[in-house]
């Protein structure tokens, strides 16, 4: 299981936030913000594909967004996913509009612990993303210099179904250094087996973001529904409400459909 109207460092760290999705995507939650810790195995293929829609408002001004993900997963090893993740995005203001793609994003995640009498297991995620042109930078798709996160994953077995823990760090670099940002991120989030091939999701999370000697924090809440045909597809519709602190405070609404397609 994933990047106008703000500063390009505040516009990204929240585009980010909706694709760690894409970016660490796991078998059966493609398109939860809290990964798990599921790998393909070795020799294991996924393909992901999303349409994302996002509604900001902030000091009387709406920004949209639309952006197709497209995340690609190798089974390196029984325990080690490596994959390679890109956003198309359009991104509308007032007046203005601007299309092109994201940051090219590669990594891998290892899990490293799995206790199957107790449910329980543990994983690390790493992510890089490949710099942008200036023109993108300036337009807000994505960052101008080499940017990276990891993410500690926690996945616990419970009757109902799952409970997924992570904890996040990282780092936003653009060409104008002041604009740079240290990003923190914490999340949960449990998973119920409502019935055969459905699966209800609730995922809850906080981000604190800091750039230029101000901290920025940003919560939000999100559901989704996972529809699976058989064991290769998943197909999740879900929705996303977010908040910051900043002062005019800064909401946004989401909606996002994927498709993973495991061979």
């Amino acid at each position: 299981m994933r990047h106008l109207l703000f500063s390009p460092s505040r516009l990204f760290s929240f585009t980010a936030l909706l694709s760690a999705c894409a970016v660490f995507s796991a078998p059966s939650l493609a398109q939860m913000v809290t990964d798990d810790t599921g790998v393909q195995g070795a020799g294991g293929n996924q393909l992901e594909v999303s349409y994302d829609w996002e509604r900001t408002r902030s000091g009387g001004e709406t920004e949209r967004v639309y952006s197709i993900p497209v995340t690609y997963t190798y089974g390196l090893t029984d325990s080690v996913d490596i994959f390679a993740s890109v956003a198309y995005a359009r991104i509308r203001v007032p007046g203005d509009r601007v299309d092109g793609f994201g940051n090219t994003a590669i990594g891998g995640k290892w899990n490293f612990f799995e206790n199957e009498a107790s449910g329980t297991s543990l994983a690390i995620g790493a992510e890089l993303a490949l710099p942008v042109s200036s023109q993108r930078e300036r337009d807000g798709l994505g960052t101008g210099k080499t940017s990276g996160s990891v993410n500690f994953i926690l996945s616990q077995e419970v009757p109902f179904g799952a409970v997924h823990v992570n904890a996040g760090w990282g780092r936003e670099r653009f060409r104008q250094s002041e604009d740079n940002a240290t990003n923190r991120h914490f999340s949960v989030a449990p998973v119920w087996e409502i019935a055969d091939q459905w699966q209800l999701t609730f995922d809850t999370g906080i981000d604190w973001s800091r750039s230029g000697g101000e901290t920025v924090r940003s919560k939000y809440a999100a559901m989704s529904v996972i529809y699976s045909p058989n064991e290769d597809l998943d197909l999740e519709v879900g929705y996303m409400r977010a908040t910051d602190d900043e002062s005019p405070r800064a909401r946004t609404h989401s909606v996002a459909a994927t498709l993973s397609w495991r061979f």
